[in-house]
């Protein structure tokens, strides 16, 4: 049973329970469809009474019995396998109605267990991926991703055999793209539909952007293979596939911290306190870039390009956390029309090439760090447990923590990565 968690979207059919589709009744003819196509589930619901399009009443009353009730089919899933079923289901229907709405889901999984990471990749592993042959052109990518929000994609032959893998990492490196995925929406139209048109014009195709070879995961290995996987190549995905090369699903990070967040054991408040070795202190890096409030937009440049986190927190003179700025908050909240070089150096930053020698400096800038940082942040107690670390990502879809002592002052930075590396030595002690 595959993980399902978040934003996902809920079908909803109305038929009559004596509708068929080739030789058997039509719910169950759905439901065997689902299952086949790997859905998450549905339930089928029989109603007391109703009526349709064609204005007959309908009822299970002993006085009119009738022989055609009407059913509800309920199905939660994700967006893209629901766009990818959806047409046969409007096939399938014939006389009914189907609604389609967006749902949040807070919780889905088969039952709590004592060693979430023993379970095979199969349960947790997203079965619906959006892959490209290997001659589809960079435009092609580029514009698949930023519809989907995805961040990277598996490169496949024409049997399913996958290639290579490209991410939002590879573009930069091998394109001309100005900034990484998620934050083209805040440059202006006409700089992205530029960017498009030179890809066009470049020729590029998956095959001279991916990655390769591709590090892979069996849907049968045990979770903490991926896990170890992920920690010894410092990965934040891995393709799932078969014993032919064939790709079978996706799983991320962020799929395996949701997964053990979720069969964390329910514990009382007046919990043990942690024992040493195991709190935040040890996962955490001390080296974090702080910048004060009044820091000036290029006092933040120099304060990400300092290393690889491009991440900076905003503190006080006490080192009391105020805010925490990212790359993206820069591109969101400064006015970037007015600082030419602030995308370059951003793009510098995104694939480890800050070229702090040559960079156009921002002097004239008068944003300061208090109007670009993202407040509040949510931070962490440098002796909390890894597990109420991971119960905070997970909760406010962070991907780093500040670190602070029990006087509310900065000691480190708390990353996803080493969330992971902690929570999985812990499981094996």
């Amino acid at each position: 049973m595959m993980q399902l968690q978040g934003k996902a979207v809920r079908v909803t059919i109305y038929i009559g329970e004596s509708d068929h589709y080739e030789g058997k009744s039509l719910y169950m003819a759905i439901l065997h469809f689902l299952k086949q196509e790997g859905a998450s589930g549905a339930t089928v619901l029989r109603g007391l009474a109703g009526f349709g399009a064609h204005s007959r009443i309908h009822t299970a009353t002993l006085v009119d019995l009738s022989a055609d009730l009407p059913i509800r089919v309920e199905w939660i899933d994700q967006a893209d396998l629901v766009a990818n079923l959806l047409p046969q289901l409007r096939q399938m229907v014939n006389d009914g109605l189907i609604t389609v709405e967006e749902v949040d889901v807070v919780q889905y999984a088969p039952g709590r267990r004592p060693d979430p990471l023993s379970q095979p990749v199969q349960d947790v592993m997203r079965t619906a991926v959006v892959s490209v042959l290997p001659h589809t052109s960079a435009a092609e990518i580029v514009a698949l991703l930023l519809q989907k929000g995805y961040r990277s994609l598996p490169v496949v032959d024409e049997n399913g055999r996958l290639q290579g893998i490209i991410t939002d990492g590879d573009l930069l490196r091998r394109t001309q793209l100005a900034a990484r995925l998620d934050l083209q929406a805040t440059l202006p139209t006409a700089d992205w539909q530029q960017q498009l048109a030179d890809l066009r014009d470049q020729g590029q195709t998956a095959v001279s952007l991916m990655s390769q070879p591709v590090i892979t995961i069996a849907a049968s290995a045990p979770l903490r293979q991926a896990v170890q996987q992920m920690v010894a190549h410092d990965l934040k995905r891995l393709p799932v596939a078969d014993n032919d090369g064939h790709l079978a699903g996706w799983i991320s990070r962020v799929d395996i911290l949701q997964q053990i967040e979720y069969h964390q054991p329910i514990v009382e408040a007046e919990q043990e306190q942690p024992q040493p070795g195991k709190t935040i202190r040890d996962l955490m890096y001390a080296d974090v870039p702080t910048v004060p409030p009044q820091a000036t937009l290029e006092q933040v440049l120099q304060a990400l390009e300092k290393n690889r986190r491009r991440r900076a927190v905003v503190v006080d003179e006490t080192r009391q956390v105020l805010g925490i700025i990212t790359d993206g908050d820069l591109l969101r909240r400064s006015r970037q029309e007015a600082h030419p070089g602030l995308l370059t150096r951003l793009r510098r930053l995104m694939i480890g090439q800050p070229d702090t020698a040559s960079h156009p400096v921002l002097a004239l800038a008068t944003e300061r760090a208090a109007d670009l940082m993202t407040t509040p942040a949510i931070t962490i107690a440098a002796d909390a447990t890894p597990a109420a670390a991971l119960q905070l990502m997970v909760q406010h879809k962070v991907k780093r923590l500040p670190v602070v002592d029990e006087n509310g002052r900065l000691v480190g930075l708390l990353g996803r990565a080493s969330l992971l590396r902690g929570l999985v030595d812990e499981a094996s002690n």
